[in-house]
């Protein structure tokens, strides 16, 4: 089991394996459909409503997500390029 349990979804997924004395795939299987923590049995709100985006919001996305991934490249490249051998 974990130590910290970060969010509620988590905690009924690890009450459900815990249930299921640790087989994690009986959880799918779990015949217990009157449980009310049945629906969230797998780690997911069946509940909440899948978002939507529009094209200009996947856009300015994708942008900000590449922006972050060229900044730890260059991080990662210092790294590297302060590091010195040691013959």
């Amino acid at each position: 089991m974990p130590d910290q349990i970060t969010s509620p979804i988590k905690a009924i997924r690890t009450k459900c394996i815990d249930c299921c004395c640790g087989q994690i795939s009986e959880v799918k299987l779990c015949p217990s459909v009157k449980c009310p923590l049945h629906p969230f049995r797998m780690g997911k709100n069946p509940f909440r409503a899948k978002r939507e985006y529009t094209d200009e919001q996947r856009a300015t996305m994708a942008e900000r997500l590449s922006k972050i991934r060229r900044q730890k490249q260059g991080e990662n490249r210092n790294d590297s390029e302060g590091e010195e051998t040691i013959d």
